[in-house]
C-alpha cells in the first residue's frame, strides 16, 4: 500500500500488553490518516462515556500518509483522546520531525490504553516496541527528557512526551516534540500523564513508497514556483524571514488579536509602538538561527538569543504568532523577554500557551476589576502590562504550586473552584480562544463553538473572512461546509495548513501522488465529511447536544467594544450555525445528522447503529 506501512500498534499499559493491527487499504482510503483515523479508531474502540484519566481511555500518535514522503508541507502528526477540558472528543497536532520519524519505525500510528504501574515510556524501534520504565527521567523538563533519551537511545531518535505539567495532570498539559513543538490544546498531555506515560520514542530506516514519485515531485515543483513567483511569494518570503507573528502588528490594528482579555479595543488599549518589539520584526534582530519542519520549504520557526538580566534566554525558540498575542497583546504585555520567557517555560514544562495566555488573562482582569486580590494570587501584583508578574504567574502555573495549581485548570475551572469571576471568562466551551477574535473573523464564531473540538482556529470553513459588511447570514451553510471540507483533508493527510491556506496546494493531486488514491470529486468531498462526521459522532455518544457547546458572550455580542476596529460589531452565532447544521442535513437541535446523509457519506456503519439501532 502506498503511502502507509499499514501496520498500527495498540499497546495496553496495565496488562503490558502490546499487538500490531493492520491498517487495511479500504480504511486507509477512507479515512487518510490523523485526526479522521483517529476518531475512527477511538469511536470503535473506546468505550463511550469512559472516564477520561481511566484505563479505558485511550490516547492516540496518528501520522498521516505525506509524512515521510517528501511531499511538501506534509510534516504534521496529530494526538487523538478525550478531552479532560471539554469532556468530549480532542485532536490536535503538531509539526517538527515526530510524524515523519514514526513512519519510519514502521507504523502508522500508536494507540495507547491502561495505566502503568509505575513510569514508562514506549520505544519503537524498526518495527519493534518495548514499554521501558521512565523513572528516572519522571520529573524532568521537556529539553532534558530528549537529551536523555538520546544519550540512552541515539542521535537518530524522535519523541512525543510530556513535560512536568503532563506528569501532574494539569488540564493545560501539552504533547512536545522536537524541544518546542507541540501538539497544544485540550488538554492531551494531562491523559498521557495519567497512564504514567512519559513519552513515545520512534527511531527507523523503513522508506514509505509512494505511487508515482514523478507525480509527486511534479507536484512540490508547482508549489515552489507559486512560492517563489506567485501571488504568494511575499508572504512566503515574510513568513520565512520572520516567522508567524510577522504580521502581529498588522492584527493589532485590525482587532484581530486579542487585546486586554478580548475586552481592549485595538491601539486605544495597546498601542503600535508597545507591540511592535513582541512581534515577529520587532524579535528579528535577536535571532541566530532558522528552524524548518520536516519537508518544509518555509521554515517559518528560529531561535533567539535575548540579552536579558532576568532570565536566560540564549537559544529561545522564537514565539509564534498565537503565544506572542496570548503573552502579549492580551495581557497589555510590551516586554519581549517576559513574552520569550513564558514561552519557553510551556515549552520545558509542556503546557499550551493559548490557554495559559488566555488563563492569565482572566485572572489579570479579574485582579484589576478588584474580583481576585494579591492575596488570593500569592503576592503576585498581576497588573496589566506587568511582565514580571506575568512571567512570575506562569511559572506558578507550570510548577502547579500555590494558585498555579487552581489556574492549571484553566480559566473556567479557576472560576468555578474560586467561585468568582465568570464574567470575565472568555471561553468556547472551556477551552481559551485563539489569538483571532471572532468578532472580526466572524466565521470563526461557528467553529469557536461548534467545531467537536471546540476553540480552535485550525479548524472548520469560513475561517477568518475579515469584515461584516455586505455581510449576507443566508450564504454561509454551504460556504462553511465547503471549507470544513478542505480543512479535515488538510488535518487528516499531516498538511500544514500554510501550504493550502497561503499558497493555494492541490490536496488531492499531492494525495494521488503518494497514495494512488483516485478519488471522484464526490468521494473528496465525503472524505472531508467522514472525518467530521466521526469527530461529532464521538460527542454525540458521550451524551452532548447543542446545548453542551458554550461560547462566552465577550466572543460574539456582549458587549461589543465602543471604541477601535471592531465598535458596535456584534456577530449571530447562532444564525450561523443554524446554516452551517442545515447545509449538513443534521438535526439542529440534537444535532443528530439524518441517516439518509451518513449512508451518502458512507463508512459510517458504527454511528448509524449507534444512533438509529440497525
Amino acid at each position: 500500500m502506498y503511502g502507509y506501512n499499514g501496520k498500527m500498534l495498540f499497546v495496553d499499559l496495565t496488562s503490558g500488553r502490546m499487538e500490531d493491527r493492520a491498517l487495511e487499504k479500504e480504511t486507509a482510503q477512507n479515512f487518510i490518516g490523523g485526526p479522521a483515523l483517529g476518531a475512527k479508531v477511538l469511536y470503535e474502540n473506546m468505550p463511550a462515556k469512559a472516564d477520561v484519566f481511566g484505563e479505558e481511555s485511550m490516547v492516540g500518535f496518528v501520522s498521516g500518509p505525506l509524512n515521510n514522503t517528501g511531499a511538501l508541507f506534509g510534516g504534521r502528526y496529530t494526538v487523538v483522546s478525550k478531552s479532560p477540558v471539554t469532556g468530549g472528543w480532542n485532536d490536535t497536532n503538531s509539526g517538527g520531525y515526530f510524524g515523519a520519524s514514526l513512519k519510519k519505525s514502521g507504523y502508522d500510528a500508536v494507540f495507547v490504553k491502561g495505566i502503568a504501574a509505575s513510569p514508562v515510556y514506549i520505544f519503537i524501534d524498526n518495527g519493534k516496541a518495548q514499554i521501558l520504565d521512565a523513572s528516572e527521567i519522571w520529573g524532568k523538563n521537556t529539553m532534558d527528557t530528549e537529551k536523555w533519551l538520546r544519550a540512552r537511545h541515539g542521535a537518530d531518535i524522535n519523541a512525543a512526551l510530556i513535560g512536568r505539567s503532563g506528569e501532574k495532570m494539569s488540564l493545560l498539559a501539552c504533547v512536545m516534540n522536537d524541544s518546542h513543538r507541540a501538539a497544544g490544546r485540550g488538554g492531551s498531555g494531562a491523559v498521557i500523564g495519567s497512564k504514567k506515560l512519559k513519552a513515545v520514542v520512534v527511531k527507523g530506516n523503513a522508506r514509505t513508497e509512494v505511487f508515482s514519485r514523478e507525480e509527486l515531485v511534479a507536484s512540490n515543483k508547482a508549489i515552489a514556483g507559486i512560492m517563489k513567483e506567485g501571488p504568494g511569494a511575499g508572504v512566503a518570503g515574510a513568513f520565512g524571514t520572520m516567522g508567524t507573528g510577522v504580521g502581529f502588528v498588522s492584527s493589532i490594528l485590525s482587532g484581530d488579536a486579542g487585546i486586554k482579555n478580548w475586552s481592549g479595543a485595538g491601539v486605544t488599549d495597546y498601542p503600535e509602538s508597545v507591540g511592535a518589539p513582541v512581534g515577529g520584526v520587532g524579535l528579528e534582530p535577536f535571532k541566530t538561527k532558522k528552524y524548518n519542519c520536516s519537508s518544509c520549504p518555509l521554515g517559518c520557526g528560529a531561535f533567539l538569543n535575548i540579552p536579558d538580566k532576568r532570565w536566560d534566554l540564549s537559544d529561545s525558540p522564537r514565539p509564534e504568532y498565537e503565544t506572542q498575542g496570548s503573552f502579549g497583546s492580551n495581557l497589555l504585555n510590551g516586554d519581549p523577554a517576559s513574552v520569550c520567557r513564558c514561552n519557553d517555560l510551556c515549552n520545558e514544562y509542556g503546557v499550551d500557551t493559548i490557554s495559559t495566555g488566555g488563563t492569565i488573562a482572566w485572572a489579570m482582569e479579574c485582579y484589576n476589576e478588584g474580583v481576585l486580590t494579591k492575596e488570593d494570587l500569592d503576592g503576585i501584583e498581576l497588573t496589566w502590562g506587568n511582565g514580571d508578574a506575568i512571567v512570575a504567574i506562569c511559572e506558578k502555573i507550570c510548577e502547579n504550586e500555590g494558585i498555579g495549581a487552581v489556574l492549571a485548570k484553566g480559566s473556567r475551572e479557576a472560576s468555578r473552584i474560586l467561585g468568582k469571576g465568570e464574567e470575565f471568562l472568555v471561553t468556547a466551551s472551556g477551552m481559551e480562544e485563539p489569538m483571532h477574535d471572532s468578532r472580526l473573523a466572524w466565521g470563526l464564531t461557528r467553529t469557536y463553538q461548534y467545531d467537536p473540538t471546540p476553540g480552535r482556529h485550525v479548524k472548520g470553513g469560513l475561517g477568518i473572512v475579515p469584515s461584516l459588511e455586505g455581510f449576507d447570514y443566508a450564504a454561509t451553510g454551504e460556504a462553511d461546509k465547503n471549507g470544513v471540507i478542505g480543512n479535515e483533508i488538510t488535518n487528516a493527510s499531516g498538511l500544514c495548513l500554510f501550504g493550502s491556506l497561503l499558497f493555494g496546494l492541490d490536496i488531492g493531486r499531492h494525495l494521488r501522488a503518494v497514495t494512488g488514491f483516485d478519488y471522484s470529486q464526490k468521494e473528496f468531498a465525503n472524505l472531508g465529511l467522514r472525518s467530521f462526521t466521526y469527530r461529532h459522532a464521538f460527542n454525540l455518544r458521550e451524551g452532548m447536544d447543542r446545548k453542551s457547546f458554550t461560547l462566552s458572550p465577550r466572543l460574539t455580542k456582549s458587549p461589543p467594544p465602543q471604541t477601535g476596529p471592531l465598535a458596535g460589531i456584534t456577530v449571530d452565532n447562532e444564525r450561523l450555525a443554524d446554516n452551517f447544521f442545515e447545509a449538513l442535513h443534521w438535526d439542529k437541535s440534537t444535532l443528530y445528522p439524518a441517516r439518509e446523509t451518513l449512508e451518502e457519506i458512507g463508512a459510517c456503519e458504527p454511528i448509524i447503529r449507534d444512533l438509529y439501532g440497525s
